[in-house]
């Protein structure tokens, strides 16, 4: 599936780099609100952690903009974006423990764009994204291990790509600033399950299905 889904991705910018009229590059910026969506399961301890939750994050980067024809133009993006979610657990003193999971990726949407109208766009397509870091963000919490304030790693817990559709809309000024909203849907589990499987051997004991959810509202300028 992630062969296929690379290689059908260079062949339709490949031949859209050949077709296309006209060619302008921009920048963009914006605010993520971040989340996954799926089942966190460890057989035995189903209420200790609790529902993920939103979180805040970013993303800035550079696209380019391959006109095709009067409606319909092909933007390639590269984003790096701040990502993740919130949630808690009950530590062994029954102390409610709240923290922060940060995900960072470099991601490479792929956007179809259909213009009905001048500067308004509707935009849908594929994402991939590489994981460059992880980490657990603890709050107001400190055993014998850490401190409240220290971030610990964990990129061995999550897969290193991932993939998703976009699906937005953006609005242009004739100045070349523009303003867009976009959903994020994620296909591929967030979670690394050979990971967990190295730990639980023939256990059954971890099952995951999380995925990522991203809102992103933007704002960046064509040149």
């Amino acid at each position: 599936m992630k062969k296929l889904f690379l290689s059908t991705a260079i062949a339709f910018f490949s031949f859209a780099t050949v077709s296309a009229q006209d060619v302008r590059f921009g920048v963009k910026g914006g605010v993520n609100f971040a989340n996954v969506a799926g089942d966190y399961g460890y057989t035995g301890f189903d209420e200790v952690y609790g529902d993920s939750e939103m979180k805040v994050g970013f993303h800035i980067g550079g696209l380019a903009e391959l006109k095709l024809s009067d409606k319909f133009a092909l933007q390639p993006e590269l984003l790096f974006s701040s990502q993740g979610y919130k949630s808690n657990y009950f530590d062994f003193d029954d102390r409610k423990v709240d923290y922060n999971v940060n995900l960072s990726y470099v991601n490479i949407p792929i956007m179809a764009k259909f213009f009905p109208i001048e500067g308004l766009s509707i935009e849908a397509g594929p994402q991939v994204g590489f994981l460059v870091s992880a980490k657990d963000e603890f709050n107001d919490y400190e055993n014998d291990l850490f401190d409240d304030d220290e971030d610990i790693d964990t990129k061995d817990l999550y897969k290193s790509i991932d993939f998703g559709l976009n699906f937005g809309v953006s609005y242009e000024l004739p100045s070349g600033l523009f303003f867009s909203a976009r959903y994020n849907l994620g296909l591929s589990k967030v979670d690394d399950e050979d990971f967990y499987d190295d730990i639980d051997g023939d256990f059954g004991l971890f099952s995951f299905s999380r995925k990522n959810r991203v809102i992103q509202l933007s704002a960046g300028f064509m040149f």
